[in-house]
């Protein structure tokens, strides 16, 4: 049994306020492409579907055509809802579509959707566990046992015991949690102090684990205990990734065959670093998509008039601008030697603002955040 291991796809995301709606559906027209010359199986799509809970018309058009083309080629789907999708919505439909062999994680109730699957090798089964919090399995179980879950370590732990999976079958689990040990970008959601950390030791009884959450692919302790990463860079955190689609082959009982197939872009993702002069040369960019995203370091010691502006003719997706020179380094020096508890609520949402989006907010949306802040103090 052939798959291909996607996640994290955050159809509708915006970066930089920049829509990457068309990058999406290009990437996805690639796996589309990829998932015939494999001849997969299916396609696992281990959570984070959309961006946001409530994705726009155009993300939940971009996923019904991604689904329809799959289900017209005979590809069977496996996906289940992250932390960025409403559980609700991913599993409107999934009685209908499974017909159709889509299948779609439904809202946890304390049950697991298990999917039976048969080749030559004998009897496959697929679990589908969507995103858990400790609350959600408390929620669903706490009438049941009196009692739940305090953290996602126990919240996972029982709802993978409540599975009942049979160790002599082959089992592929598809969940979406992050995993203790597993490596992080900036664009990802941290949990303060790692609480949502679960350890790989819980996924023992499965033969493959495909992973979603974490965005740069990766194993963590064994090869089967896998993260896929996303299909596309979505912070320049990530712009030194390689991007790919992880294809998993389970042969007979114990032998699983793992490698990654290269994703190549509509638009790379990528840094640039040098004097306002050095990157508008035609000699520096000559030869490369200046229709990338880019991130732009001026090392001018002086600030370039409407630099933004005169840089865009030459580089149109240019996302970011920022200096690095002794007055920048100087400044970062000085906040970094500032206590956060010395800080005040808007400074430290100011900080946290540019970290998500990695851009200033703008004084408009500053003073709503000030607003907001002294209307709600006690």
């Amino acid at each position: 049994m052939k798959f291909l291991h996607i996640s994290d796809l955050h159809i509708g995301k915006r970066v930089n306020e920049f829509s990457m709606l068309e990058d999406q559906k290009y990437i996805l027209g690639n796996i589309l492409a990829m998932a015939e010359r494999e001849k997969a199986d299916g396609v696992i799509i281990a959570g984070d579907i959309y961006d946001k809970s409530v994705p726009s018309a155009e993300s939940v058009q971009l996923l019904d055509w991604f689904l329809t083309e799959l289900a017209q080629k005979g590809r069977r789907v496996f996906a289940v809802s992250g932390n960025h999708d409403s559980p609700e919505r991913i599993a409107f439909g999934a009685e209908l579509m499974k017909r159709r062999e889509v299948y779609l994680s439904p809202v946890y109730d304390g049950n697991v959707s298990k999917i039976m699957l048969e080749d030559e090798y004998g009897e496959l089964c697929v679990y589908l566990l969507p995103f858990v919090k400790p609350a959600t399995v408390r929620h669903a179980l706490g009438q049941e046992t009196g009692e739940g879950p305090e953290s996602y370590q126990d919240a996972v732990r029982m709802a993978v015991e409540r599975m009942g999976t049979d160790p002599g079958r082959r089992n592929v689990l598809v969940a979406h949690q992050f995993v203790t040990g597993a490596l992080r970008c900036e664009s990802e959601e941290v949990a303060v102090g790692g609480l949502d950390n679960v350890d790989a030791e819980l996924f023992d009884d499965f033969d493959y684990v495909a992973l979603g959450h974490i965005h740069s692919p990766q194993h963590v302790g064994r090869e089967a205990v896998r993260y896929c990463g996303t299909p596309l860079k979505y912070s320049f955190s990530e712009a030194e990734q390689e991007k790919s689609v992880t294809v998993v082959e389970l042969k007979e009982k114990g032998r699983v065959e793992i490698r990654e197939l290269p994703l190549i872009p509509l638009r790379d993702m990528r840094r640039i670093r040098g004097t306002y002069m050095e990157v508008m040369d035609r000699s520096f960019y000559q030869g490369t998509n200046r229709e990338d995203y880019v991130q732009i370091t001026l090392t001018d010691e002086e600030d370039v008039p409407d630099a933004l502006q005169r840089l865009r003719k030459v580089y149109p997706n240019l996302m970011r601008l920022v200096y690095d020179n002794v007055r920048t380094r100087q400044n970062q020096e000085i906040e970094a030697a500032e206590e956060p508890e010395r800080k005040s609520e808007l400074e430290l949402f100011l900080e946290f603002y540019e970290l998500q989006n990695n851009q200033s907010m703008t004084a408009e949306q500053t003073e709503l955040v000030r607003q907001m802040i002294e209307e709600n103090r006690f």
